[in-house]
Formats: structure tokens, sequence, C-alpha cells
């Protein structure tokens, strides 16, 4: 089912994007570690199509299961399976291409070695458990949490020289990694410790956050399994270690909902602690005491079944009437053929929209770039080389956002399209400007000075200079952590700011805070004003004091 599924299912708006980092092999990527796009690149060498994208992905949801089953310390199989089949999360979205699923795998994976750690620290059991921990970073940030609450619960692994031998390889495995994220500023770190998931705190993060955990732990089945799990009195360091780490996801992503609002997919790893633990619950209860849930469990099953079947076929074929539901699962159908030939096959820009710019490129093969707002986060088309390649070229532009100012519009399931031929291309994300110093501090209401430097390659500053009169427009954002206040008005011409360092005079008009900047260029033909420099940080304060 799982094969089918994969085939006949549209590809998700994140799985394209993951599948067009797959054509820029890196060590790592703006969002993410690199394993997603490894796995899709060898699945699609093997079949080109949604199946390929999925494929690798697919038989490591089936290893998963086969992994957890094993760390089962007594086991009945068929309250195991009864367990799996009751979480519906893993049945439909364990075929789905997303960096959760090679975690799952690794984190299954890396208890499984944990456990035949504890029974042998041999040098084999070490190394295995370091490399498995890397493989588990390789695959999403979120493994640090793993590997974080196992070794908090068991603090005498400090004391023995194998888990820093384990520690050791580790880190020699990941450290193409790092290197990549020093050579970026280490921008992925940056985004998702400082930048990422910041909003103005509202009840339903925290609310929503729990109702989702308990949803997804069946979602009928939750409200047996969550609390079987943490009933359970755990017998050994293994499963300490296991009762660590579910409690430990579950309260870290409680808290973060506080800070802003947290996708449930997050608490992904905690499954496999959920299994383990719920299973060893209800076995040593005895499954026919309904007061521990055993009955319940089995009455339930068949529902749950029944729903994700129907949740399966809907997914693959278009007849539930809900439209937020079709343009999911459905929208790219026939109509980007029908743009293909519109657009004569020539490159595509999808304004401001990275995911619609990924499926329109996997559903035409029509090379696509996605210029960012400057408003919004920046994402890997920030770093990938398609905006040069497209420099001076003609492409044709799509946007769903300002219709009005397009000539053409076409209409398709996920919304109506408007497009325009642009002879000559020119966005200009890849110009950067580099402050002179890393912080200000400024008076409120008054002005003051910032020197930034141009730092563009050659490619770049010859376009420009050979396109002196072009219509350009600059401007600094100013932004509090919560989001764009206002833009801040620069004089001098792009044709000037990348010839030499410039002094620019700015005046915020805002109350005494913390504050940061992004310089932007509008190229007007463009309509998505870009990201040309990194936060700037600025701290605005009343007139006397410090």
């Amino acid at each position: 089912m799982g094969i089918i599924q994969s085939r006949f299912t549209q590809l998700l708006d994140d799985e394209a994007y993951y599948w067009v980092y797959s054509k820029f092999l890196d060590w790592g990527y703006f969002d993410h570690p690199p394993m997603i796009a490894v796995l899709i690149k060898i699945g699609y060498g093997t079949f080109h199509n949604e199946l390929g994208v999925r494929l690798l992905l697919l038989l490591m949801n089936v290893f998963s299961l086969l992994i957890i089953e094993n760390l089962l310390e007594r086991k009945n199989v068929f309250l195991f399976y009864v367990i799996v089949l009751s979480l519906a999360v893993l049945q439909l979205s364990g075929f789905v291409a997303v960096p959760d699923t090679p975690l799952i795998f690794f984190t299954a994976l890396f208890f499984l070695v944990y456990k035949k750690f504890l029974q042998n620290a041999s040098w084999l059991n070490s190394f295995l458990l370091g490399a498995v921990a890397a493989a588990l970073l390789y695959s999403k940030y979120h493994a640090v949490l793993i590997i974080f609450f196992t070794l908090l619960s068991n603090p005498k692994l400090f004391l023995r020289y194998q888990t820093w031998l384990a520690g050791l390889v580790a880190l020699l495995l990941f450290t193409p990694h790092l290197w990549w994220q020093w050579q970026h500023n280490w921008i992925s770190f940056r985004y998702h410790l400082f930048e990422s998931n910041v909003n103005r705190y509202q009840p339903s993060f925290t609310l929503e956050y729990i109702l989702g955990q308990i949803l997804l732990a069946g979602p009928i089945a939750g409200i047996i399994l969550l609390p079987a799990s943490f009933l359970y009195r755990t017998k050994n360091l293994f499963e300490r270690g296991l009762k660590f780490t579910l409690g430990g996801i579950y309260l870290f992503f409680l808290l973060s909902s506080f800070r802003g609002k947290v996708e449930g997919n997050w608490t992904s790893p905690a499954i496999i602690p959920l299994i383990v633990l719920s299973h060893a619950f209800l076995l040593e209860k005895g499954i026919p005491v309904a007061i521990w849930g055993g009955k319940w469990l089995y009455r339930l099953l068949p529902l749950t079944v029944v729903l994700v079947l129907v949740a399966r076929i809907v997914m693959m074929v278009d007849i539930l009437p809900v439209k937020d539901f079709r343009k999911k699962y459905h929208g790219w159908r026939h109509w980007p053929e029908q743009m293909k030939q519109i657009t004569k096959g020539l490159p595509v820009v999808f304004t401001n929209s990275y995911q619609r710019a990924s499926k329109y490129w996997f559903y035409t093969g029509q090379k696509t770039y996605s210029p960012n707002l400057y408003r919004e986060r920046r994402n890997n088309f920030d770093f990938w080389p398609i905006e040069d390649s497209f420099l001076g070229k003609p492409v044709f532009v799509l946007d769903v956002y300002n219709r009005d100012s397009f000539p053409s519009k076409i209409f398709t399931p996920i919304d109506t399209v408007a497009y325009k031929f642009e002879p000559g291309w020119g966005s200009f994300a890849k110009v950067q400007f580099i402050p002179n110093q890393k912080e200000y501090h400024v008076v409120q209401n008054r002005s003051f000075t910032i020197q930034i430097a141009p730092r563009l390659s050659k490619q770049y500053y010859d376009y420009i200079m050979s396109h002196p009169n072009m219509d350009t427009r600059i401007v600094a954002g100013v932004f509090d952590k919560y989001g764009w206040i206002e833009d801040l008005k620069i004089s001098n011409s792009l044709y000037e700011l990348i010839q030499a360092p410039h002094e620019i005079s700015l005046t915020p008009s805002v109350k005494a805070g913390k504050y940061y900047i992004i310089i932007s260029i509008l190229h007007v033909g463009t309509i998505t004003p870009t990201h040309n420099s990194e936060k700037i940080p600025l701290d605005v304060i009343i007139s006397g004091l410090k």
C-alpha cells in the first residue's frame, strides 16, 4: 500500500523543496542537514517520479518498525502491531520525503545500539554508537535532544572512556557539516536558535500543541498510549533513557510553545519511546484489564484503520470537495504542463514562494527560481547558483500575490496564477552589504550613519556597471523580534553602492528598544525586494540614558 501511496500522491510542498536540495548536494543547507537530500538523490535516480523521491524514506519507515520491535524487552507481537497500527502518523506520513522520517529511523537505531552499548561497551559498539549519533545529527537538528536526554538519564556515562570515544567518532563524522556551517557564518544554527518560531505568545499555541500531541499519538488511541508510556516504571538504564527522552522532548516543545507556534511533527522522535514504553506497560498490567486501556486499544483499532484507509484514498484520488485539501494534495495536475507550453520551456521565476517554485520545477522540468521577500525568512534559494544563472536572461515570472500588475493569468487549483515575460531578468539577492560595526547604538528620533561595503561576484558587478540607469530602489527595513516595522529609504543608487564603501544616513522613527535592520534591493521589474544584508542589530535608547 505504501508503494501505491508513494507513487500516486502528489508531492507535498516541502517534499518538492527537498527534491531541489538533491539537485545541489552539499554538506549543509539553510534549513536542515543534508541527509534528506542524499536519500532523495538515490531514490530519484531509480524512479524519476514521486515514488523515486520517496523510495528510501518508505523503506526507512518499514525498517524503523522492525528496529523498534527489537527494542522491546518482553514482546507480544500482536500487541506491538496493534499499537503501531493505532499510530496513524506512521502510516500517513511514513512514506513522505521529509527529514522526520530518517530522524525516526536513526533514533530507533540509536537506541538499539545504545542498548547493546549498555550490555557491552566494546570498541565496536562505541564506534557504532558514535556513527549512529552522527547520522542522527545529519538527519535533523532535533537529534541533539535525543542525545542530550539519553546522557541525562545516565550521568555515569561521562565516567566511561567509551562514551568519550563514541562522542569523538560522532564529532569527526559530523565535522564536514560543522565546517560548512562555519563557512556560511553558522547560518542554520542562528536561524533555528534565534530567528525561527518567534511570535507574540497566544494561549492557543500551547493548547494546540497539547491537543496535537494527543492526536499524533493516536489519533484515537493517544488517550491510552500517552498515559501508559508515562505511567510505566522503568526497570533498567535503557528504559530510563527512553523515558527521559520521551518526557524531555514533550517538555522541551511545551516550553517552546510559549515562544511561538510549535509544529506537531517536531516531536516525531518521541514515537519510539512512546511505542516501547506503552507496550511494556500494557503487557505488564495485563492486556485484558480494561482500566489500563488494553480492551479499548483493540476496540478502537478498526476505527483507526478505517480512518487511515479513507485518508490514503483521498490523498491519492481527488474526491474530497474541500478546497484547501485539494490545493495541498491535488493542485498540481495538468496546469503545470499547460504553463510549460505557454512559457515555451524558458526558465521560470515564482516570486516569494520557494514551495511553489520547487513543485513547478518538479512537475515541468523547467529550472525555477524564487526570490525571497526581505520581510520574510530566507531559504536555500538565496544560496543556490540559480539567480546568477538567470541574470540578464529571458524568463517568465509567475506570481499569486501581485496579480493586478501582470498582463496575463491562468486559473489553477492552487490559485489564480498571474504571469508575464521578462526579457532580461535582474534580481540581486547575491549582492550583499557588510556594515563596519556589528551593532549600532543610536538615540531615539536622531539620525545615525552606517558604513556599508559591497560584496558581490564579478558577474554581478559587471552586469550592474553595464546597466547604470537600471531602475532600482534600496531601503533599510527596520524590524523588532516579531517582524517588520518600517522602511528607511536609502538615496544612493545600486550603481554607486557597489563601487566602494559608502556611508548611509538613517533616521528610524521607533521607540527605545532592541531592533535590527536588513538592507534590501528592489529592481522594479522583479516585484520582490530581496535580502541584501545580514541582520544588523540596532539598540535605540532615550536621549541621556545609557
